[in-house]
Protein backbone atom coordinates (compact mmCIF):
# COMPACT_ATOMS: atom_id res chain seq x y z
CA UNK A 1 0.00 0.00 0.00
CA UNK A 2 2.56 2.57 0.98
CA UNK A 3 5.10 1.78 -1.53
CA UNK A 4 7.45 4.34 -2.89
CA UNK A 5 7.05 6.40 -0.19
CA UNK A 6 10.16 6.64 1.61
CA UNK A 7 11.71 7.31 -1.55
CA UNK A 8 9.73 10.58 -2.02
CA UNK A 9 9.38 11.60 1.74
CA UNK A 10 12.21 14.01 1.54
CA UNK A 11 9.57 16.86 -0.29
CA UNK A 12 6.50 15.53 1.34
CA UNK A 13 5.60 18.64 2.69
CA UNK A 14 2.75 21.45 3.06
CA UNK A 15 3.69 24.87 2.70
CA UNK A 16 1.23 27.85 3.53
CA UNK A 17 2.45 31.29 3.16
CA UNK A 18 0.71 34.63 3.67
CA UNK A 19 -2.47 33.23 2.48
CA UNK A 20 -5.60 35.35 2.39
CA UNK A 21 -9.31 35.11 1.17
CA UNK A 22 -11.68 38.43 1.46
CA UNK A 23 -15.04 38.51 0.22
CA UNK A 24 -15.40 42.25 -0.27
CA UNK A 25 -14.58 43.60 3.50
CA UNK A 26 -15.00 40.49 5.52
CA UNK A 27 -11.73 38.71 5.44
CA UNK A 28 -12.20 34.85 5.62
CA UNK A 29 -8.38 33.50 5.80
CA UNK A 30 -6.16 36.59 7.48
CA UNK A 31 -2.28 35.88 6.58
CA UNK A 32 -2.19 32.52 7.36
CA UNK A 33 1.57 30.73 7.15
CA UNK A 34 2.39 27.44 8.40
CA UNK A 35 3.80 23.66 7.68
CA UNK A 36 3.22 20.49 8.21
CA UNK A 37 5.81 18.27 8.08
CA UNK A 38 7.19 14.71 6.58
CA UNK A 39 6.73 11.97 9.06
CA UNK A 40 3.54 14.06 11.16
CA UNK A 41 0.43 14.41 11.66
CA UNK A 42 -0.58 18.34 11.91
CA UNK A 43 -3.82 18.92 13.99
CA UNK A 44 -5.36 21.87 12.35
CA UNK A 45 -8.33 23.43 15.07
CA UNK A 46 -10.18 26.18 14.85
CA UNK A 47 -13.53 27.09 15.59
CA UNK A 48 -16.51 26.81 13.77
CA UNK A 49 -16.57 29.86 11.22
CA UNK A 50 -12.50 30.34 11.93
CA UNK A 51 -11.27 29.64 8.22
CA UNK A 52 -9.95 25.73 8.50
CA UNK A 53 -12.04 24.58 5.43
CA UNK A 54 -11.74 27.69 3.39
CA UNK A 55 -7.74 27.71 4.12
CA UNK A 56 -7.52 23.71 3.14
CA UNK A 57 -9.95 24.58 -0.32
CA UNK A 58 -7.15 27.18 -1.27
CA UNK A 59 -4.35 24.33 -0.54
CA UNK A 60 -6.26 22.16 -2.83
CA UNK A 61 -6.57 24.30 -5.68
CA UNK A 62 -10.52 24.94 -4.81
CA UNK A 63 -10.85 28.53 -4.29
CA UNK A 64 -8.81 30.59 -5.84
CA UNK A 65 -6.59 32.89 -2.83
CA UNK A 66 -7.16 37.04 -2.44
CA UNK A 67 -3.59 36.68 -1.40
CA UNK A 68 -0.62 34.51 -0.34
CA UNK A 69 0.30 31.22 -1.58
CA UNK A 70 0.58 27.51 -0.33
CA UNK A 71 2.86 24.62 -2.08
CA UNK A 72 2.34 20.58 -1.64
CA UNK A 73 5.69 18.95 -2.61
CA UNK A 74 7.31 21.90 -2.93
CA UNK A 75 4.60 23.29 -6.30
CA UNK A 76 1.56 24.60 -5.79
CA UNK A 77 -1.21 22.18 -6.15
CA UNK A 78 -2.45 22.46 -9.15
CA UNK A 79 0.60 22.61 -11.02
CA UNK A 80 1.26 18.81 -9.52
CA UNK A 81 1.52 15.99 -12.64
CA UNK A 82 -1.66 13.69 -11.77
CA UNK A 83 -2.10 15.25 -8.58
CA UNK A 84 -3.77 12.09 -7.01
CA UNK A 85 -1.12 10.16 -7.00
CA UNK A 86 1.17 12.52 -4.60
CA UNK A 87 -1.73 13.86 -2.49
CA UNK A 88 -5.02 12.53 -0.87
CA UNK A 89 -7.75 14.95 -0.29
CA UNK A 90 -10.77 14.55 1.87
CA UNK A 91 -12.59 17.54 2.29
CA UNK A 92 -16.28 16.95 2.09
CA UNK A 93 -17.74 12.92 2.48
CA UNK A 94 -21.12 13.73 1.25
CA UNK A 95 -19.78 15.16 -1.91
CA UNK A 96 -19.52 11.96 -3.85
CA UNK A 97 -21.86 10.37 -6.09
CA UNK A 98 -24.79 9.20 -4.45
CA UNK A 99 -26.24 6.79 -7.45
CA UNK A 100 -22.83 5.46 -8.08
CA UNK A 101 -21.59 2.05 -5.52
CA UNK A 102 -18.86 2.47 -3.49
CA UNK A 103 -16.84 0.24 -6.21
CA UNK A 104 -17.88 2.48 -9.18
CA UNK A 105 -16.44 5.56 -7.28
CA UNK A 106 -12.98 4.10 -6.94
CA UNK A 107 -12.95 2.61 -10.14
CA UNK A 108 -13.35 6.59 -11.86
CA UNK A 109 -10.80 7.65 -9.61
CA UNK A 110 -8.72 4.57 -10.66
CA UNK A 111 -8.88 5.48 -14.18
CA UNK A 112 -8.39 9.08 -13.65
CA UNK A 113 -5.21 8.63 -12.39
CA UNK A 114 -4.10 5.63 -14.58
CA UNK A 115 -4.12 3.10 -11.58
CA UNK A 116 -5.40 -0.88 -12.27
CA UNK A 117 -8.58 -1.50 -11.23
CA UNK A 118 -6.91 -4.34 -8.59
CA UNK A 119 -6.56 -1.41 -6.23
CA UNK A 120 -10.35 -0.92 -6.22
CA UNK A 121 -10.55 -4.05 -4.33
CA UNK A 122 -6.94 -3.23 -1.86
CA UNK A 123 -8.77 0.25 -1.08
CA UNK A 124 -11.97 -1.52 -0.27
CA UNK A 125 -10.06 -3.89 2.02
CA UNK A 126 -8.10 -1.56 3.92
CA UNK A 127 -10.80 0.63 4.59
CA UNK A 128 -13.41 -2.15 5.22
CA UNK A 129 -15.92 -1.64 2.60
CA UNK A 130 -14.91 -5.16 0.88
CA UNK A 131 -17.65 -7.47 -0.01
CA UNK A 132 -21.27 -6.21 -0.21
CA UNK A 133 -20.56 -2.87 1.18
CA UNK A 134 -18.71 -1.89 -1.88
CA UNK A 135 -21.46 -2.75 -4.32
CA UNK A 136 -24.18 -0.69 -2.27
CA UNK A 137 -24.73 2.40 -3.87
CA UNK A 138 -23.59 5.64 -1.78
CA UNK A 139 -27.08 6.88 -1.22
CA UNK A 140 -27.59 4.13 0.93
CA UNK A 141 -24.53 4.71 3.26
CA UNK A 142 -24.21 5.75 6.39
CA UNK A 143 -22.02 9.09 7.27
CA UNK A 144 -19.46 6.58 9.03
CA UNK A 145 -19.04 4.78 5.21
CA UNK A 146 -19.43 7.32 2.99
CA UNK A 147 -16.37 8.98 5.19
CA UNK A 148 -14.36 5.68 4.98
CA UNK A 149 -14.83 5.44 1.57
CA UNK A 150 -13.71 9.54 0.85
CA UNK A 151 -10.51 7.73 2.81
CA UNK A 152 -9.87 4.72 0.06
CA UNK A 153 -9.87 7.73 -2.94
CA UNK A 154 -7.59 9.84 -0.73
CA UNK A 155 -5.17 6.70 -0.80
CA UNK A 156 -5.79 5.75 -3.69
CA UNK A 157 -2.61 7.14 -5.44
CA UNK A 158 -0.50 6.39 -2.79
CA UNK A 159 -0.26 9.60 -2.08
CA UNK A 160 2.82 11.43 0.10
CA UNK A 161 0.39 13.76 1.47
CA UNK A 162 -3.08 13.89 2.99
CA UNK A 163 -5.55 16.66 3.33
CA UNK A 164 -8.40 15.31 5.32
CA UNK A 165 -11.67 18.05 6.62
CA UNK A 166 -12.97 16.19 9.70
CA UNK A 167 -12.56 12.44 8.51
CA UNK A 168 -13.53 11.13 11.68
CA UNK A 169 -17.28 12.57 11.29
CA UNK A 170 -20.05 9.94 11.37
CA UNK A 171 -17.87 7.07 12.68
CA UNK A 172 -17.82 5.01 15.30
CA UNK A 173 -15.46 4.37 18.22
CA UNK A 174 -14.03 1.22 16.30
CA UNK A 175 -13.87 3.48 12.88
CA UNK A 176 -11.92 6.12 15.02
CA UNK A 177 -9.62 3.69 16.34
CA UNK A 178 -9.15 2.52 12.92
CA UNK A 179 -8.46 5.35 11.56
CA UNK A 180 -5.89 6.50 14.48
CA UNK A 181 -3.30 3.45 13.73
CA UNK A 182 -3.96 4.19 9.54
CA UNK A 183 -2.50 7.87 10.19
CA UNK A 184 -0.08 7.14 12.22
CA UNK A 185 1.28 4.30 10.19
CA UNK A 186 1.06 6.59 7.31
CA UNK A 187 3.17 9.28 9.18
CA UNK A 188 5.52 6.75 10.43
CA UNK A 189 6.78 5.84 6.85
CA UNK A 190 7.47 9.71 5.92
CA UNK A 191 4.02 10.80 4.71
CA UNK A 192 2.45 14.17 6.03
CA UNK A 193 -0.67 14.64 7.22
CA UNK A 194 -2.58 17.80 7.51
CA UNK A 195 -6.08 17.08 9.57
CA UNK A 196 -8.68 19.42 10.96
CA UNK A 197 -11.11 18.23 13.37
CA UNK A 198 -13.28 18.95 15.73
CA UNK A 199 -12.65 16.11 17.78
CA UNK A 200 -10.44 17.60 20.09
CA UNK A 201 -9.89 13.97 22.10
CA UNK A 202 -8.61 12.24 18.69
CA UNK A 203 -6.32 15.53 17.98
CA UNK A 204 -4.54 15.19 21.18
CA UNK A 205 -3.70 11.34 20.70
CA UNK A 206 -2.76 11.39 16.91
CA UNK A 207 -1.29 14.66 15.96
CA UNK A 208 2.26 15.59 16.50
CA UNK A 209 1.95 19.28 15.67
CA UNK A 210 -0.75 21.77 16.37
CA UNK A 211 -1.99 24.68 14.08
CA UNK A 212 -4.68 26.95 15.75
CA UNK A 213 -6.57 29.33 13.66
CA UNK A 214 -9.23 31.77 14.73
CA UNK A 215 -11.33 34.55 13.06
CA UNK A 216 -9.06 33.95 10.07
CA UNK A 217 -5.42 34.24 12.04
CA UNK A 218 -3.14 31.80 13.35
CA UNK A 219 -3.32 32.02 17.04
CA UNK A 220 -0.66 29.13 18.31
CA UNK A 221 1.17 26.99 15.77
CA UNK A 222 3.65 24.60 17.66
CA UNK A 223 4.48 20.57 18.96
CA UNK A 224 1.81 19.53 20.61
CA UNK A 225 3.34 19.23 24.10
CA UNK A 226 4.99 22.67 23.68
CA UNK A 227 1.32 24.60 23.27
CA UNK A 228 -0.10 22.07 26.45
CA UNK A 229 2.65 22.87 28.44
CA UNK A 230 2.67 26.68 27.48
CA UNK A 231 -0.97 26.67 29.26
CA UNK A 232 0.53 27.18 32.79
CA UNK A 233 -0.94 25.86 36.35
CA UNK A 234 -4.79 24.82 36.49
CA UNK A 235 -6.19 25.15 39.84
CA UNK A 236 -9.58 25.10 41.91
CA UNK A 237 -10.73 26.25 45.20
CA UNK A 238 -13.51 25.99 47.62
CA UNK A 239 -14.06 29.35 47.02
CA UNK A 240 -13.70 30.15 43.31
CA UNK A 241 -14.42 34.18 44.16
CA UNK A 242 -11.56 34.16 46.90
CA UNK A 243 -9.13 32.15 44.61
CA UNK A 244 -9.29 34.56 42.12
CA UNK A 245 -8.84 37.93 43.98
CA UNK A 246 -5.52 35.98 45.27
CA UNK A 247 -4.43 35.23 42.19
CA UNK A 248 -5.46 39.30 41.01
CA UNK A 249 -3.27 40.45 44.14
CA UNK A 250 -0.22 38.26 42.86
CA UNK A 251 -0.62 39.32 39.63
CA UNK A 252 -0.96 36.28 37.93
CA UNK A 253 -3.08 36.49 34.68
CA UNK A 254 -5.68 33.76 34.28
CA UNK A 255 -8.83 32.72 32.39
CA UNK A 256 -11.79 30.64 33.30
CA UNK A 257 -11.54 26.91 32.56
CA UNK A 258 -14.64 25.47 30.83
CA UNK A 259 -15.15 23.29 33.43
CA UNK A 260 -14.81 25.19 36.33
CA UNK A 261 -11.37 26.24 38.08
CA UNK A 262 -8.48 28.35 37.05
CA UNK A 263 -6.22 28.39 34.12
CA UNK A 264 -2.94 30.60 35.54
CA UNK A 265 0.33 32.02 33.46
CA UNK A 266 2.30 31.16 36.43
CA UNK A 267 3.93 27.96 38.11
CA UNK A 268 2.14 25.63 40.95
CA UNK A 269 3.90 26.91 43.66
CA UNK A 270 3.76 30.76 42.92
CA UNK A 271 -0.26 29.86 42.49
CA UNK A 272 -0.05 27.96 45.69
CA UNK A 273 1.81 30.54 47.65
CA UNK A 274 -1.19 33.14 46.40
CA UNK A 275 -3.70 31.38 47.87
CA UNK A 276 -1.88 30.56 50.71
CA UNK A 277 -1.32 33.77 51.58
CA UNK A 278 -4.81 34.88 50.77
CA UNK A 279 -6.54 32.12 53.15
CA UNK A 280 -7.80 30.00 50.50
CA UNK A 281 -8.64 26.44 50.54
CA UNK A 282 -7.32 24.63 46.87
CA UNK A 283 -8.80 21.67 45.89
CA UNK A 284 -6.65 21.22 42.43
CA UNK A 285 -2.97 22.05 41.66
CA UNK A 286 -1.53 20.68 38.57
CA UNK A 287 -0.15 21.36 35.37
CA UNK A 288 -2.34 22.47 32.99
CA UNK A 289 -1.33 20.32 30.27
CA UNK A 290 -2.80 17.58 32.13
CA UNK A 291 -6.07 19.46 31.48
CA UNK A 292 -5.57 18.37 28.02
CA UNK A 293 -6.26 19.87 24.25
CA UNK A 294 -9.50 21.42 25.08
CA UNK A 295 -8.89 23.39 27.57
CA UNK A 296 -5.78 24.65 25.68
CA UNK A 297 -7.75 25.04 22.44
CA UNK A 298 -11.01 27.49 25.01
CA UNK A 299 -7.89 29.43 26.20
CA UNK A 300 -6.23 30.17 22.90
CA UNK A 301 -9.78 30.69 20.75
CA UNK A 302 -11.79 32.84 23.20
CA UNK A 303 -10.61 35.51 22.08
CA UNK A 304 -11.47 34.85 18.46
CA UNK A 305 -14.42 32.19 18.47
CA UNK A 306 -17.29 33.29 16.28
CA UNK A 307 -19.56 31.32 18.72
CA UNK A 308 -18.28 31.89 22.27
CA UNK A 309 -18.58 29.30 24.96
CA UNK A 310 -19.81 30.47 28.12
CA UNK A 311 -17.14 29.15 31.03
Amino acid sequence: MWEGLRLRQARAMITVEELSKRYGAYAAVDRVSFRAEPGSVTGFLGPNGAGKSTTMRMMAGLTPPSAGHSTILGVPYEQLPNPGRHVGVLLDASAQHAGRTGREVLRLGATVMGLPRTRVDEMLEVVGLSGTEGERRVGNYSLGMRQRLGIAHALMGDPQVLILDEPANGLDPAGIHWMRGLLKSFAERGGTVLLSSHLLHEIEVVADHLVVIGRGKIVADGSKAELLTAVGTLVRGLDAGALALSLDDAGHPYTTAHDGGYLVEATGEQVGIAAAKAGVVVTELRAADGAGLEDMFLQLTSDDAREKVSA
